[in-house]
């Protein structure tokens, strides 16, 4: 590890345990196959959770797992050193996913984990340090912070939990480390005031590419991003600390248009026009779903390639109503409380599907937050039918994230679809103004997720530009959809909807699409469809071809 990789840090927010474990696996399956060359570091926080490392004393819990789940807690048996630690909120948590010079040299790592600690308490004002025959850092008022790696293939996974302003009653219920003569602490109680996450990890970030030597760091902070020799952005972390959250990007203060653009938006480029042809296999199309009584994403989410895939014969089917149960800003599928599924809808989409001829089917939904599972035994259902009727027929799914629950994906995977599609939508800064209940390290975790579950399926998310990112952060995010084993992406230019909608930043030229494109598949991913009118169905047959 060091100069002669690059170092990619994530802030990622609250993640629970499970999808976060998932979420290193997958950048340590990257890393250690050599599908990337990147060195990550993860930083995060959990929910409340209780980990025993593989070498533990059970006796360190002092209450039973059962007694922990009761009080809110879940409990994690892991593959890592160490004894029982606990991760919950208020506390900084980080992964680094990095390859070893010698796999044998682990302790010189921890050593130097626990001196990027120290170091960034020291600039924060805490003196702090390492004991012998201990592992972690301490202070004058107990352990601030706990250390457990595990190297696997050469590569590092696991790392280290600082508690910033954790709720320290949580400790009560363990031996933290295994240790019965120590107290533990926080970073608020050291300094007696009131401490944010982020203002620790960007410190650790800067700390950790410094002291492991690396020449090329690439930082995102989750409401910012800052790489090597960049200025910071006006979302820096000096206003995250002085408000203690994040702020979203203002929206227009009118609602009102000129010519189709709300005050600030550029004017839409001739590339960016699109020739409305309402004639021929169109009509036949708008028809059929009328016919079938059911919705397609063409229809419902303005898609700019309608006339021409409809033309061509071609639509997204998308399930489970027109009602949808998130408001993303981007999105122009209505938001309410949806109706019931209905139970002959699967055998009606495979009915269309036959009608068309179709030899690549693609399927969506809305998101159904309100059914217990998702919708994901339905939606399996309706792989089935199609492949019951249609049998010559490859399905893709774009899916929606099931609010992380696996045993739901699963459901879905074991219907056996040939393409999983999960859209990432836009970059890491902009996730909390753009997608409703989503998380970046939710989606990537499910990418891997589906991999694992199916090899056999391809997996593919899509991105839309032009909502504010910077060409960078376009860049690290196809390197972590790489990282995870993504192998088709889709990238096109954010259109507003209406004016309720996020603004448009600007039209992204389709020489810097081209960019996207050449880098993506030199990192290693099959196929990137990548310009202004791409969607995530968008030549979604042709896209397939070569990957499975």
């Amino acid at each position: 590890m060091g100069p002669a990789s690059q170092l990619r840090t994530r802030w990622l927010g609250r993640l629970p345990y499970e999808e976060a474990w998932d979420l290193q696996r997958a950048f340590h399956e990257g890393r250690s196959t050599g599908r990337s060359s990147d060195d990550y570091l993860l930083l995060l926080e959990h929910p409340p959770t209780y980990t025993v490392g593989r070498n533990a004393d059970g006796s360190n819990l002092l209450l039973s797992e059962a007694a922990l789940v009761e009080r809110g807690a879940e409990v994690f048996h892991v593959d890592r050193g160490g004894d029982v630690t606990f991760h919950g909120p208020g506390q900084l948590v980080g992964y680094g996913i990095a390859a070893l010079d010698d796999s044998k040299r682990v302790v010189p790592y921890v050593r130097a984990v626990e001196e990027i600690i120290i170091s960034a308490l020291d600039q924060l004002g805490v003196e702090a340090w390492a004991e012998a025959g201990y592992t972690g850092v301490w202070t004058e008022k107990g352990k601030v912070a706990a250390i457990g790696v595990r190297v696997s293939d050469g590569v590092t996974m696991h790392g280290f939990a600082v508690n910033v302003s954790t709720d320290m009653a949580w400790f009560g219920h363990m031996n933290p480390c295994g240790i019965t003569d120590r107290s533990v602490t926080s970073l608020s109680e050291l300094l007696g005031r009131p401490v944010v996450i982020e203002e620790l990890a960007e410190v650790i970030g800067e700390q950790w590419a410094q002291i492991f030597g690396y020449g090329d760091t690439e930082v995102q902070l989750g409401a910012f991003t800052r790489g090597t020799g960049r200025q910071r952005d006006e979302f820096g972390i000096d206003q995250l600390i002085a408000s203690a959250k994040f702020s979203p990007e203002p929206k227009s203060s009118s609602n009102i248009t000129f010519k189709g653009r709300l005050p600030g938006e550029p004017d839409r480029p001739d590339w960016m026009r699109v020739r409305a042809r309402l004639d021929g296999e169109y009509v036949a199309m708008k028809n059929l779903m009328d016919k079938l009584d059911l919705n397609t994403v063409c229809q419902e989410a303005g898609c700019p390639n309608i006339y021409e895939c409809w033309q061509s014969g071609t639509a997204t089917v998308m399930i489970f109503g027109d009602v949808c149960t998130r408001a993303c800003s981007f999105c122009d599928v209505g938001t309410g409380k949806p109706l019931p599924l209905d139970p002959g809808e699967p055998a009606r989409v495979a009915e269309a599907i036959s009608a068309m001829s179709l030899n690549h089917a693609v399927i969506t939904s809305v998101d159904r937050d309100d059914l217990a599972d998702g919708g994901s035994a339905a939606f399996a259902e309706t792989i089935r039918r199609v492949h019951e009727r249609n049998p010559e027929t490859d399905v893709e799914v774009l899916i929606p994230d099931f609010q992380g629950n696996k045993e739901h994906l699963q459901v879905l995977m074991d219907a056996e679809p040939e393409v999983l599609n999960h859209n990432t939508e836009t970059v890491l800064r902009l996730q909390r103004d753009v997608r409703t209940r989503a998380n970046y390290g939710r989606s990537l975790a499910l990418l891997a997720r589906g991999k694992w579950m199916r090899p056999a399926s391809a997996v593919k998310s899509g991105l839309i530009v032009g909502l504010g990112e910077r060409k960078d952060e376009v860049l690290g995010a196809l390197a972590d959809l790489n990282a995870v084993g993504v192998e088709i992406v889709t990238i096109g230019q954010y259109l507003r909807p209406t004016v309720r909608h996020q603004r448009i930043d600007r039209y992204v030229h389709p020489d810097e699409f081209d960019e996207y494109r050449v880098f993506g598949e030199s990192l290693g991913i099959h196929k990137v469809e990548s310009g202004p009118l791409v969607r995530s169905s968008y030549h979604a047959a042709e896209s397939a071809v070569g990957v499975r």
